[in-house]
């Protein structure tokens, strides 16, 4: 990968050093999800009388465990936010190609979320959750469910005003996620129009805060096994069978809901980038077998690039661009991240308001472009978390969820890297020779 280098006119902000990270394999969670499942359903049908008692550790375990994750995410999405904001306008900064390059990413993210808004409700329309299932998992959450629908519909000038706090802190310690974004974003705004010392030092100090939350987030998802463990446990106990078929059937509207997204890579090259589409689909397949092995977009990058040699791309536009994607732009994240939130709103009865639609749009759009590459597990709570605050759905349910986001992370995966090379490709098609970088490749902080 080639390094970053900067253009002397545009000042360079301290880069984003992600520390080390306690991470578990999602292979154990998962595994504690069956053990849990599977443990629950034996103690309901062969012993009934224990419930109560192995209940009465597993509840407080999962609370607590859930508890601390839920700590984690108004901090954390503060930092990122911050941080991703100052490198987008760094990044924008850089150059006409860069400039295009952010314009086509941003498309493509609305694009995504208008996919989770339209396209999931309209699966779960079709493939409804089982009744029995959904309202048994609503029980068995309904003891540390502290989330719930309001029960008045706000107007267009309440929302308005919603969204413009008077006390920044305030709105945070309440979970009132959109006016703490939109204040953030704001603020990293302004600090990129300070003097380069202290415009600096405050991108620094973001940086060190994200990455000590990212090492408190690591120590507790190095606790998930136990702790969905605990509450698969519980949840098996008090919904029988009925909560194996209800994960299954959310893991099958997750993958079909990104895979729309992953299908229109396909249209966008041959469309926009005007690359054939048997060209295309020839390149793809080596970039996404590596992908779907490694489940990493970064350690794709290699295979990417040469799939863009292999269309005609020109290396000096992939050189730039795609490491750029690796490094903001994640297609799929806005739609799955954002139908995760549809999902339990429909399973909770939840009614979704055109205002709550709209923070929801603005929510997953701002925390895909503010995250960093982690591991599938942190990266599903920091991004889905801010979602749902902001859209006053349940978080509890997210913590079992997070169990089975090892099979939709495959799709994620799938379809991050066909759009990756599809938007390079495009993005190479309407460049010209005075958009090239005179500094060099983009920065992948």
């Amino acid at each position: 990968m080639n390094q970053a280098r900067h253009d002397p006119a545009v000042p360079a902000t301290p880069a984003f050093t992600l520390p080390p990270i306690t991470q578990i394999p999602a292979g154990w969670t998962f595994a504690a999800l069956v053990c849990g499942l599977a443990g629950g359903l034996a103690l309901a049908f062969a012993a009934p009388g224990a419930l109560p008692q192995v209940l009465a550790v597993a509840e407080p375990v999962g609370e607590l465990w859930l508890r601390a994750l839920q700590a984690t995410i108004v901090p954390l999405v503060a930092a990122l936010l911050f941080t991703g904001v100052v490198q987008t306008v760094a990044t924008a900064n850089a150059g006409a190609l860069a400039r295009r390059s952010l314009g086509m990413f941003l498309a493509v993210l609305s694009f995504s979320a208008v996919v989770a808004l339209f396209v999931t409700p309209l699966l779960l329309t079709w493939l409804p959750i089982p009744g029995a299932a959904g309202a048994a998992l609503r029980s068995s959450f309904g003891a540390v469910t502290s989330s719930a629908a309001p029960t008045v519909v706000p107007t267009v000038a309440d929302y308005l005003r919603s969204i413009v706090p008077t006390n920044v802190l305030d709105a945070a310690a309440h979970d009132r996620m959109l006016p703490m974004i939109l204040f953030m974003a704001v603020f990293a705004l302004a600090t990129t129009r300070l003097e380069p010392r202290q415009r600096d030092l405050m991108a620094g100090f973001f940086a060190a805060l994200a990455a000590a939350m990212l090492v408190v987030i690591g120590w507790v998802m190095a606790l998930a096994p136990v702790g969905v463990l605990a509450l698969s446990v519980s949840v098996a106990a008090q919904s029988g069978p009925a909560a194996i078929g209800a994960l299954a059937h959310y893991a099958l509207i997750m993958i079909l809901s990104g895979g729309v997204v992953w299908l229109s890579g396909y249209p966008l090259a041959a469309i926009l980038a005007r690359v054939p589409l048997g060209r295309f689909v020839k390149a793809m397949v080596p970039v996404q077998v590596f992908a779907l092995s490694t489940q990493s977009s970064l350690a794709s990058l290699p295979v990417m690039l040469g799939a863009c040699a292999q269309m005609g791309v020109r290396t000096v536009t992939a050189e730039f661009v795609m490491p750029l994607a690796v490094s903001l732009f994640r297609a799929t994240s806005p739609a799955v991240n954002l139908a995760v939130v549809v999902y339990v709103a429909n399973w909770y009865g939840v009614a979704l308001s055109p205002g709550m639609m709209i923070s929801g749009f603005l929510v997953a759009i701002m925390v895909s472009l503010s995250s960093v590459s982690l591991p599938g597990t942190i990266s599903f709570v920091a991004s889905v978390g801010p979602i749902a605050i902001a859209m006053g759905v349940p978080v509890e349910p997210l913590a079992l969820l997070v169990a089975v986001e090892v099979l939709p992370d495959l799709m994620r995966t799938l379809g991050n890297v066909t759009l990756d090379v599809a938007v390079t490709a495009a993005v190479d098609r309407y460049a010209s020779a005075a958009d090239e970088p005179a500094s060099g490749p983009a920065s992948t902080a």
